[in-house]
C-alpha cells in the first residue's frame, strides 16, 4: 500500500473512531409498542430527565402501538442499527408474542441487540375474600376438593396475567376456569364483585384493594417478598416451590447496532438506575429495579422464551 492510501485509510479509520465517539449527536427516541398512558409509558418517562442529562442529547418517548406491542417491536426491528431508535418492551412483546402469534415480523433474539433489562414485575396472587382459604396452601386444598368451581380473571388471552395462574394450575394440579377480559380493570372489578375468584395481578393494585378488604392477597410471585405487601408469603414460602415468575421491562436496539453504542446506552440505563429518587418512584409503579447490561439480558431472554412457549402452549393460547 502506497504511503498516501496509508495516510487515507487511517484519516478514514480516526473519522470512523470519531463518529463512533460522538454517539450521540442528536435526538434518541424510545418506541414503545402500546397507547400512551399506560405502565411502560410511566417507566419510559421515569427515566428519561435523567438519561437526557448523562447522554447529553433529548430522549423523546414516542407510541406504535398495535398486536400486543409487536407493531412497535415490529418497527425498531427495520429502524437504522445505529442507537438512535430504542424499544422498550415487556415480557409479552419479547418472549410470549413469538409463541402467540402465528406470524410474527420479528425475531427476538435475530433482530434485537438487547441492550438493558430496567426492572422486574413480580404479581401477587389474590382471592376474592368471600373465598374460604387463608392461605395459598388452604386455596390449593380447595380448589383441589372442588375442580372448576373457581374462576380465574385475567386480562386477556395469552398475557402475563393469563400464563402465570396457567403456570400455577400445571405447578399445583388444580383446575380452574379462565374468564378473559379486555383488560385487566374489569377482570379485577368482577374479582371484587365476586364474578370470578382468582387473579394474579400487579402488586400496586393487589396490594391497594387488599389493605381495603376487597381482595386476599395469598402470595407473590417474586424471590423476595414485596415492600408493598410485606405480610404476604413468596410463592416457596406459600408451600409452592421453584415457582419465581416476574414480568420485565427492557430496552432493546436493532440487531447490528455497534457494540460500543449499545455498551454506552446499557452503561447510561444502569446510572439511570442506580438514582434512588428514580429507583423509590419505580417501585411506587410496581416495577422493581433490576438492571441488566447486554450480556446478561440477552441471556435472560433466551432463557424465557422456551419457558414462555410451554406456557403458551399449555394454555392452548393462539392469535392469528
Amino acid at each position: 500500500m502506497s504511503l498516501n492510501k496509508t495516510i487515507a485509510a487511517a484519516a478514514l479509520l480516526a473519522l470512523s473512531l470519531g463518529a463512533q465517539a460522538a454517539f450521540p449527536d442528536k435526538p434518541v427516541k424510545i418506541i414503545i409498542g402500546f397507547p400512551a398512558g399506560g405502565p411502560l409509558d410511566a417507566h419510559a418517562r421515569l427515566m428519561t430527565d435523567r438519561l437526557q442529562a448523562l447522554l447529553g442529547q433529548p430522549v423523546i418517548v414516542d407510541y406504535k402501538a398495535g398486536a400486543g406491542g409487536s407493531v412497535g417491536a415490529e418497527f425498531v426491528a427495520k429502524s437504522p442499527a445505529d442507537g438512535y431508535t430504542l424499544l422498550l418492551a415487556n415480557t409479552g412483546t419479547m418472549v410470549i408474542n413469538p409463541a402467540l402469534y402465528a406470524k410474527l415480523g420479528y425475531s427476538t433474539l435475530k433482530d434485537f441487540a438487547p441492550v438493558a433489562r430496567t426492572a422486574q414485575q413480580p404479581l401477587a396472587m389474590v382471592v376474592h375474600p368471600g373465598v374460604e382459604a387463608k392461605t395459598l396452601s388452604e386455596f390449593i386444598a380447595l380448589a383441589r376438593k372442588n375442580p372448576g368451581k373457581f374462576n380465574y380473571g385475567s386480562a386477556g388471552n395469552g398475557g402475563i396475567s393469563h400464563l402465570v395462574p396457567e403456570m400455577f394450575k400445571q405447578a399445583t394440579g388444580i383446575f380452574m376456569v379462565h374468564i378473559p377480559y379486555r383488560g385487566s380493570a374489569p377482570a379485577f372489578t368482577d374479582l371484587m364483585g365476586g364474578q370470578v375468584q382468582f387473579m394474579a395481578e400487579s402488586i400496586p393494585q393487589a396490594a391497594s384493594y387488599a389493605k381495603q378488604g376487597r381482595v386476599r392477597a395469598l402470595a407473590v410471585t417474586g424471590a423476595k417478598r414485596n415492600p408493598a405487601l410485606p405480610e404476604v408469603p413468596t410463592m416457596a414460602e406459600a408451600g409452592v416451590k421453584d415457582f419465581e415468575v416476574v414480568g420485565f421491562y427492557g430496552i432493546l436496539a436493532p440487531a447490528g447496532t455497534p457494540k460500543d453504542v449499545v455498551a454506552k446506552l446499557g452503561e447510561a440505563f444502569r446510572q439511570t438506575l442506580d438514582t434512588a429518587e428514580i429507583r423509590s418512584k419505580m417501585v411506587s409503579q410496581g416495577a422493581d429495579p433490576a438492571f441488566l447490561g447486554p450480556d446478561a439480558f440477552t441471556a435472560q431472554l433466551q432463557r424465557e422464551l422456551p419457558r414462555w412457549a410451554d406456557a403458551v402452549k399449555r394454555s392452548g393460547a393462539k392469535v392469528d
